[in-house]
């Protein structure tokens, strides 16, 4: 086989494999949700650009970008009709000479008033 068949083939081969991306499927997949409209809207642009009190969730490094002002950041959304619930709060407090800022960050996703089945009994004491 002349080299450039070779080649051809080799090439022809790996050029038509295909991969399977794996993603993550349940586990942990509130954390892809996000925090805030802006960083939302912008999805995963808004770790490069982040600058204010939502930087604790996106990327902490971006908190040096709150001067001034404290930032409070509140988010509240419902998933599959209504049954899980998404909170977000960030709070954003820079010091006195705006050299630091100090972050505090919380999420909640859950499933409220789910019902105790462990120790049900049927009317018929079954």
């Amino acid at each position: 086989m002349k080299p450039s068949t070779l080649l051809l083939s080799i090439l022809t081969i790996v050029l038509s494999v295909t991969a399977n991306a794996q993603f993550r499927k349940y586990s942990n997949e509130f954390l892809n949700i996000g925090a805030g409209a802006r960083g939302l809207a912008m999805g995963s642009a808004q770790v490069a650009s982040v600058n204010d009190g939502t930087a604790g969730y996106w990327n902490p490094a971006g908190l040096v970008g709150v001067k001034d002002h404290p930032q409070i950041n509140l988010m509240h959304a419902e998933y599959f009709a209504g049954i899980g619930k998404y909170d977000y709060v960030g709070v954003a407090l820079p010091t006195s000479n705006n050299k630091r800022t100090i972050g505090i960050t919380a999420l909640r996703f859950a499933v409220d008033d789910i019902m105790n089945t462990l120790f049900l009994v049927e009317p018929d004491g079954l």
